[in-house]
């Protein structure tokens, strides 16, 4: 083991955790309705789809589960190497070092197209220094890891002999076997006047939160209610990775879409592929973002991580 996995180890107590399906949910498969044809445009069309049967993690992999994959393999994340200045031309130099985007709550009310007033580049910020240097995880091994791009989470996944769910099995999966359902639990956000979800509390985004929910940021895994399926977290909490590249609308045939397709084109100066990210987070609001349902489906650069993205684990004969 390496020095820094003798650390880590020492840190987080992670001898003897354990890995691998044996504690994963196994689904039979068949078809359902992907998609939505009533909220954002890049939801449509609704259609059926078939996926085979498969074994998915209960819950989002935790901070305590990833730091014993860097203990044992001395892994080192993307948000903590250094940036090359080709991948981006016009970045201030300051900006090029090891760090990540972290969400800083806005002072008052702002204009919610402007993504800069509440996501800030942090210096430092990784997955073991969610807020920055000086910041830690120690009080919060049983939260989603973070700030974990795409080839992190799939390096994760091979560490286990698993791979990242297709936007197919993410989505047949979160809807916990209601068909064609808005919520992972059914038709209302808040049935009975439940919270069924980490997400934000109150209309007043990006800058006041009621605290409702007990949590300002990311909760434990599992401190919401399960789905139909017994999977925890499929809504809120934080962003998954699939290994789907993205498409402004679902494709029409096949699956996983084509890197072609994924750059971002308000931003052609950026030639970085995007991957479908699902089931939204602790910072999805009904009067900003209603993505903490199974069909939302957003864009994400797969070189960057965020404090509101993680990932969970498939196993299956499928391969991305």
């Amino acid at each position: 083991m390496s020095g820094r996995g003798t650390r880590l180890t020492r840190t987080f107590g992670l001898a003897g955790l354990p890995h691998g399906a044996g504690g994963s949910i196994h689904l039979s498969g068949g078809v359902f309705t992907m998609g939505s044809d009533d909220h954002y445009r890049e939801e449509a069309p609704a259609h059926s789809v078939r996926v085979d049967g498969f074994a998915i993690d209960p819950v989002a992999v935790t901070n305590r589960r990833f730091a014993a994959f860097v203990a044992a393999t001395g892994y080192v994340t993307v948000a903590e190497r250094p940036l090359d200045p080709a991948d981006f031309p016009g970045a201030p130099p300051e900006n090029l070092v090891p760090g990540s985007m972290v969400f800083v709550p806005a002072r008052g009310p702002v204009d919610l197209r402007q993504l800069s007033l509440w996501w800030r580049w942090t210096p430092g910020a990784c997955w073991c220094s969610p807020e920055g240097s000086g910041s830690s995880v120690d009080d919060r091994l049983d939260h989603p890891v973070v700030h974990v791009a795409y080839e992190d989470a799939a390096a994760y996944a091979r560490w286990v002999g698993a791979a990242l769910p297709t936007e197919a099995q993410w989505e047949y999966a979160a809807r916990g076997g209601l068909d064609g359902a808005p919520f992972t639990w059914g038709d209302e956000p808040r049935p009975g006047g439940r919270i069924m979800a980490n997400t934000w509390d109150g209309a007043d985004f990006p800058w006041r939160s009621t605290g409702e929910s007990g949590w300002s940021g990311t909760a434990p895994v599992g401190s919401f209610p399960e789905n139909g399926y017994g999977l925890f977290d499929m809504a809120g909490n934080v962003w998954e990775w699939t290994c789907d590249w993205w498409a402004e609308r679902h494709p029409d045939a096949g699956c996983c879409g084509a890197v072609e397709s994924s750059y971002d084109p308000a931003q052609p100066q950026f030639r970085i592929p995007r991957k479908v990210i699902k089931g939204g987070s602790y910072l999805c609001a009904d009067t900003y973002c209603l993505r903490y349902r199974p069909a939302a489906r957003r864009p994400q650069m797969i070189d960057t991580g965020m404090s509101h993205i993680g990932f969970r684990c498939v196993w299956s004969s499928l391969d991305c």
